[in-house]
């Protein structure tokens, strides 16, 4: 047998579902599983394997599984089954590490719903496309912040919006 190639492509995909197993994110980065029923299924699967036991990896339909569980969430990582499990942990340890920050310790299933812009935001700063580009949560947090700054039209007072237009006008002008 053939060593594999190394790839960079190390991720196939992030989940955190709640305790009942219903999806509350997730994001695949191949198509292993590329319908949603397929998803779904492989996702309540994996849930079942895992939600009553105390480890942290696990070997499923021929991929590697990292977790974590806390409250009333439960964190997934999965990699291919010949993926470095030390380097899939540092993603699961870092993502739920930021959200952790993010949410004031606060991880739990109602906190994550409401600033799920920020989960989407974190796990884009550490995954790209199935590549790891981040394991400092203190990185991860930061750059969170730096584009939470912008702020929805939505969420901005009246004054704010005025303000954004006009510093919009005078740049155009200075054209």
């Amino acid at each position: 047998m053939f060593p594999l190639e190394p790839s960079l492509y190390t991720v196939k995909a992030v989940l955190i579902l709640d305790n009942d197993g219903e999806r509350l994110y997730a994001k695949y980065y191949d198509d292993t599983y590329p319908s949603v029923k397929e998803q779904k299924a492989f996702e309540k699967n994996i849930f079942s394997k895992t939600h009553r036991t105390d480890s942290e990896i696990a070997l499923l339909e021929g991929l590697t599984v990292v977790y974590k569980s806390n409250i009333d969430l439960f964190f997934y990582v999965v990699g291919s089954s010949h993926e470095n499990e030390l380097m899939l942990m540092a993603v699961l340890n870092c993502l739920f590490d930021s959200l952790s920050q993010m949410l004031r310790k606060n991880v739990e299933r109602r906190a994550l719903l409401e600033n799920m812009e920020g989960l989407f935001l974190a796990v884009d700063e550490i995954v790209d496309g199935g590549v790891i580009l981040e394991s400092d949560p203190q990185q991860v947090v930061y750059r969170v912040a730096l584009r939470g700054e912008d702020v929805p039209y939505s969420e901005q007072t009246v004054t704010q919006v005025l303000q954004s237009a006009k510093e919009q006008i005078k740049w155009s002008l200075l054209r």
